[in-house]
């Protein structure tokens, strides 16, 4: 068609409003080409490669030199569509666009007007003047539900709608409106007005905008496939087989989410999916969820205006039948419907909420939840500046949670635990000591010994628990079954605080009762054998409690020990020196630390042998 105008002569090239010919085939394409190389907020950028001057680029449109630079992923996806067939966008600036045809010809256009996207609008536009013809054309493009509305009446819209967004993709309407000169200063003068006026500014805006959105020409239907689609299958097979259940919040229409949840298998082959039917009032919204109260087992579907209406009338039976679905999706959710589910999951139910997103209208609900995550991609950095992780595809979530997240909540577990012990094992210590002379307020252990006790002595081997782990990193990303203990709390709860607790009793009791049994004549013979015997009960709780051993953990307790044997040259205020290299202060410790540590390694013994844990057999 571009190969026909340039043999045209300049006297006819182009068409005339006044012309009312049946439109070839040929030229409703050309046309609905140019409207998507034209309708958007894509500005090509020219960058040096080395070779080229930059402004030399820019002067001659090197196509190796340009790079599109847009808000949105599929703005650049559907120019570089155009660019594809022979419609490229080189140019563009504040006031005009520039674009090549396949001949090599620079098509001029002027930037009159640009009406950009907003969630509220669902619809962007822009009115441009072909610099080589004088025409004004107001092109449109939006969701299918606004565009229907706007668009001259046809029978294939919503029947082709429907067809894309079963394939999975974001489907866009392109529609375009030729104006006359006089229509275009009409809109003008009313559109400035509007922009001036002091009280409701906004709406007065919309509504000039609106007079011009009426019984506009239906160019053709453009589909955009989301990123995520291609890796969300195997990562959330992995986390429901760990019993975490997903919800999926889009802004995509009803049969796209449909299709994506079927195509990422977060709707099984087995399971039914109920679609929530659209309701309007509080009549509706009773009638539909007593038929969904009469489903088992499906996985539910629903709308955000639907969704809206159950949440205004129904909020907690909705919660509570929408909770025992093993999946649920939410489809044309604005942001702040997304947090607002986030926070209702997080109040209805007590649960920890996981948001994961990967574009800017995905912040709100990410920062809402108790983790965000933000996925680093085409859709820009929004999500991941705004999120507690960032990961750059979807597929990592799996890693994420299973093996990081996992040892995280264990190695947090047992080190608070053992923090805990350690302090507490010193206060029973005090606590007998006192008990034994009557409450008198003596301190038990004075000046460094107190402090290198919470430092140097012990501090390497109890923070070296942060590099345990129970099984490989292979073994929990084979076996997701295995964070489902996590899901019961065992590994931090009332029963191992207690247990914790009355081991430091035991341990701080023996140590005290044996020292005090044990010594001779003099009351720093005390202090030696208790605290010589609390440095080695705390090394060897540690070895005890470590379940694969790293070379750091052991350079940790030797360090400690060395440091503690090392000091002992400058404790003689504390400690008799002497005293400490006689056999009987050997025999002595070595009976206090066997009878505070031996019988728990022999529990723990026991308990592996008859109650394993989940992991031994992976690791055996």
């Amino acid at each position: 068609l571009f190969a026909k105008q340039s043999q045209d002569p300049p006297a006819v090239k182009g068409l005339t409003l006044a012309t009312k010919v049946r439109k070839t085939m040929s030229s409703r394409v050309h046309e609905a080409v140019k409207a998507i190389a034209l309708c958007h907020n894509v500005t090509p950028v020219y960058e040096s490669n080395g070779v080229t001057d930059q402004a030399e680029a820019e002067r001659h449109y090197e196509d190796s030199c340009r790079v599109y630079q847009a808000s949105s992923p599929d703005e650049v996806a559907l120019v570089q569509w155009t660019e594809s067939v022979g419609l490229t966008l080189v140019g563009r600036d504040q006031s005009s666009v520039q674009l090549r045809t396949p001949g090599g010809h620079i098509l001029n256009f002027t930037i009159l007007q640009i009406f950009p996207f907003t969630y509220e609008s669902k619809r962007m536009g822009i009115i441009v003047r072909d610099e080589s013809t004088g025409e004004i054309t107001f092109y449109m493009k939006g969701a299918d539900v606004v565009m229907a509305g706007i668009v001259q009446y046809n029978d294939w819209l919503e029947e082709e709608c429907g067809n894309m967004a079963r394939e999975g993709l974001r489907v866009l309407v392109v529609a375009k409106k030729s104006l006359t000169e006089e229509q275009y200063q009409d809109f003008e003068a009313r559109y400035v007005q509007a922009k001036l006026s002091v009280h409701d500014r906004s709406l007065k805006v919309a509504t000039v905008i609106e007079s011009l959105e009426m019984e506009m020409e239906l160019l053709c239907l453009t589909g955009v496939e989301d990123q995520l689609q291609a890796d969300v299958r195997p990562t959330l097979e992995t986390l429901r087989n760990a019993g975490i259940k997903v919800w999926m919040l889009t802004g995509d229409k009803l049969e796209t989410a449909t299709c994506t949840a079927k195509n990422a298998h977060l709707v099984t082959r087995t399971q039914d999916i109920h679609i929530f039917r659209l309701v309007t009032n509080r009549g509706e919204a009773h009638l539909e969820l007593n038929a969904f109260r009469r489903k088992h087992d499906c996985a539910l579907v629903i709308s955000g205006d639907s969704l809206e209406v159950c949440l205004k009338y129904y909020e907690y039976e909705f919660m509570e039948l929408a909770c025992q679905c093993p999946a649920v999706v939410c489809c044309r959710c604005a942001p702040t419907q997304k947090a607002q589910i986030v926070r209702l999951l997080q109040e209805r139910t007590g649960k920890l909420t996981c948001a994961v997103g990967d574009g800017g209208n995905d912040v709100s609900m990410i920062q809402e939840a108790d983790c965000g995550v933000g996925v680093e991609g085409k859709e820009g950095k929004q999500a991941s500046l705004a999120a507690d992780f960032s990961i750059t595809q979807f597929k990592h979530l799996g890693r994420l949670l299973m093996v990081h997240g996992r040892n995280s909540y264990k190695r947090s577990a047992a080190l608070s635990q053992f923090v805990i012990h350690r302090s507490l094992c010193i206060s029973t210590m005090q606590a007998v000591f006192s008990s034994v002379f009557y409450f008198a307020s003596v301190p038990l252990y004075q000046g460094f010994l107190i402090i290198g006790y919470s430092t140097i002595y012990t501090m390497f081997p109890v923070f070296s628990l942060v590099l345990d782990k129970d099984v490989k990193s292979e073994v929990a990303m084979l076996y997701p079954e295995l964070y489902k203990d996590l899901l019961k709390g065992r590994p931090l709860s009332y029963k191992t605080f207690l247990i914790w607790v009355l081991i430091s009793i035991y341990q701080g009791s023996i140590i005290m009762y044996g020292a005090l049994l044990l010594f001779e004549s003099e009351f720093v013979h005390i202090v030696a054998i208790s605290f010589t015997s609390l440095i080695l009960t705390e090394l060897l709780m540690v070895a005890l409690t470590i379940q694969t051993w790293h070379w750091l953990m052991i350079v940790a307790e030797l360090l400690s020990l060395s440091c503690y044997i090392a000091s002992l040259v400058f404790l003689h205020e504390f400690i008799d020196v002497y005293f400490i290299a006689t056999l009987s202060f050997l025999w002595k410790v070595t009976v206090i630390t066997l009878v505070s540590c031996l019988p728990l390694y022999v529990l723990k013994y026991l308990r592996r042998r008859f109650s394993p844990p989940s992991y031994s057999k992976l690791t055996s």
